[in-house]
């Protein structure tokens, strides 16, 4: 054989090699960008293959298919960045990820108790259907999903609590029926972003409605049937009202400035 030949085919040896070390890329990154004061809990949950018939097995404490990340209150404004992979075999069983649940919490007073929260989440599936979001060609694709604290008073003192809501900008925020979430094509992530805009508004609203009547200073508690109704619904009297007992101990008869 002839040198010429002979690194020819040396030539094709190494390409083919080099073909066969050359994998797709198999994950994707997430990123979070939280406000101050909030806390997440992240959990990535993978699922057998489509076509695939293994299962897996149901162990006390132990979830293989699901990675869960923990990110603590933090006093300013910070991103979370996660490295996700798209496939997994756990116990020979291949598996996909399917979508990440976000659990969002945040502080709105200084008592331990002072804590709301609410859920999120993307789904990840086979092929694009439907409303699915298409990666752009930067690869980095931003989701913007806005946070508002929604007041109310519980119990006989009628104390001030807050709920949180989380939502994707551009629905309302005070419905709690919209869920965050999105949903992507399992083979457009591969080495993309998804970046999660978490914002907070400023403005709060009653939790719900039909409790409280809004004036130029803020907002006023119905007086209900009597001052011992504690769900005190409106129905068409907004005239009478109830005082209400804020974080810090103070009885008000306006919401949040406490005076007229």
């Amino acid at each position: 054989m002839s040198r010429r030949i002979l690194g020819v085919l040396l030539a094709l040896g190494m390409a083919g090699l080099s073909g066969c070390a050359v994998k797709p890329v198999e994950s994707f990154t997430l990123q979070v960008d939280l406000p101050s004061e909030f806390k997440l809990k992240t959990a990535a949950n993978y699922r057998p293959a489509t076509g695939e018939t293994c299962t897996l097995p149901r162990r006390r404490g132990k979830r293989p298919e699901r990675k869960v990340f923990f990110t603590e209150y933090k006093p300013a404004a910070s991103r979370v960045s996660y490295q996700l992979p798209l496939t997994e075999t756990v116990e020979g069983c291949p598996l996909v990820l399917r979508g990440v649940e976000f659990d969002f919490y945040a502080k709105w007073g200084k008592r331990d108790g002072d804590v709301g929260g609410d859920i999120a989440g993307i789904s990840i599936r086979d092929r694009l259907a439907g409303e699915m979001l298409v990666m752009p060609e930067s690869g980095i694709q931003e989701l913007s999903w806005q946070c508002q604290w929604l007041f109310r008073t519980v119990g006989p003192i009628h104390a001030i609590r807050k709920v949180l809501s989380c939502n994707s900008s551009g629905a309302r925020v005070q419905s709690r029926t919209a869920y965050a979430g999105g949903g992507f094509s399992r083979d457009e992530l591969g080495g993309k972003t998804i970046l999660i805009k978490l914002g907070l508004t400023n403005e709060e609203r009653p939790y719900m409605g039909d409790n409280w009547v809004r004036f130029p200073q803020g907002w006023k508690r119905c007086r209900g049937t009597s001052m011992e109704d504690q769900y005190a619904f409106c129905m068409g009297n907004t005239t009478d009202f109830k005082p209400f007992k804020m974080p810090d101990g103070r009885v008000c008869d306006i919401y949040p400035t406490c005076t007229e």
